[in-house]
């Protein structure tokens, strides 16, 4: 959770002249010394608010202090992004008064409006849209699939950043029901199990374990996962830390691939489920090697690719020819927890932010799940927590 100074000393600023700008409107238009009084007072409660926020220790705090900071910033957030909303519109609707005009009064009118449907909709994003779950079944052609595996069933979940929920299992319950209804041959979780430390994991180990499937849960690490978001006393507290996650796993039951390859069997076939640890674009650290969990890859092996970053894809597998993984899962783009009738600003950082894509000729499969969990502020805006079901089929 990162919040730069400088930054955060410009939204500040900025946000005072929001308020001085509101200050005055509401003077003008009103003059009513209370309600400006008012308006004063909690803009200096906010700004408190949140430089106290700024101030709590973010990396050396426990769990309790992140959630406490990330619902101190969501609430400023949702409060000055609303106010934003309304302040540029009426500035808009003053702009006939730069040619001897009377203004927009009707603009200033949708503004204040517009103003209050952002803020309803981004805590309807926090209360109740990050709690709703949503499956997308999704049908995968893959040439020389084996005859067993035709119509083999992946659940797909990720990112549950589990921190985010405290020791609150009741989401995380619903989940994992909601998965096994579904029957999966196999389920995979593709990275980011919790915020920054395997202390976050504890309260939500029985709950995971309840996940069930024939051909296992299969899981990989992702980039928060590390410890690399926290500030450690030495170098052996951060490694204890890991493996801590790695352990907490293996008591779920989990299978934990780190550059590892597991081959699934149903008779003579096989396909193989290859695990590789986190490998992306920067600023994220580099841990995997794909080399190293699976050496032979231009082999006749059907391959199902789990790794959290799907920059991975996009660099290392979309046309290469010589790179025979006709899958890949990943997750990690959160869909930056916005998505609104298909658009969602993740696709100005990632060209594949979510959903399903192809290379040029379909060799090359890549699935983005958006999510489960939310991370830096906890709502999700549209973009509903998702469970993908994955079928393959022989093409």
């Amino acid at each position: 959770m990162r919040l730069p100074i400088l930054p955060a000393v410009i939204l500040i600023l900025l946000n005072i002249f929001i308020d001085w700008y509101i200050y005055g409107i509401l003077k003008r238009r009103f003059g009513r010394r209370g309600l400006t009084m008012i308006h004063s007072w909690l803009a200096v409660m906010l700004q408190v608010l949140v430089i106290v926020a700024i101030c709590l220790p973010r990396r050396g705090g426990d769990n309790d202090t992140l959630l406490t900071i990330m619902w101190m910033l969501y609430g400023y957030l949702t409060v000055y992004t609303s106010k934003f909303v309304f302040v540029i519109t009426d500035l808009i609707s003053r702009i006939p008064k730069l040619f001897g005009r009377r203004s927009w009064h009707w603009l200033a009118i949708t503004g204040a409006i517009s103003g209050c449907i952002v803020f309803a909709a981004m805590w309807w994003g926090a209360l109740h849209n990050r709690l709703s779950l949503q499956v997308k079944e999704v049908e995968i052609p893959v040439s020389g699939l084996p005859e067993r595996f035709e119509g083999f069933r992946i659940a797909q979940i990720s990112d549950l950043h589990v921190g985010t929920f405290g020791n609150d299992t009741s989401f995380v319950s619903r989940l994992v029901d909601r998965v096994n209804s579904l029957r999966p041959d196999i389920i995979v979780f593709t990275g980011d199990i919790v915020n920054t430390r395997s202390s976050e994991l504890r309260p939500h180990v029985m709950t995971l374990r309840r996940l069930k499937a024939p051909s296992g849960v299969y899981s990989i690490l992702g980039n928060h996962d590390y410890g690399d978001y926290s500030d450690w006393p030495n170098s052996l507290a951060k490694e204890d830390n890991l493996s801590h996650i790695k352990y907490l796993q293996k008591e779920m039951g989990w299978r934990l691939l780190l550059n590892e390859t597991e081959f699934l069997h149903r008779g003579s076939d096989s396909i193989a489920i290859i695990g590789v640890e986190n490998i992306g674009d920067p600023p994220f650290k580099v841990y995997g090697s794909l080399t190293k969990a699976y050496p032979t890859l231009s082999d006749n092996v059907t391959k199902v690719l789990l790794t959290h970053n799907p920059a991975h894809w996009t660099d290392s597998i979309a046309g290469h020819y010589d790179v025979n993984i006709p899958l890949t899962l990943s997750g990690h783009t959160h869909a930056m927890q916005m998505e609104i009738g298909g658009w969602s600003p993740a696709r100005w950082r990632y060209p594949t932010w979510g959903g399903l894509y192809t290379d040029s000729d379909t060799t090359h499969c890549l699935y983005v799940n958006i999510g489960d969990g939310t991370v830096a502020f906890p709502a999700r805006i549209g973009a509903t927590p998702e469970i993908t079901i994955l079928t393959l089929k022989k093409r």
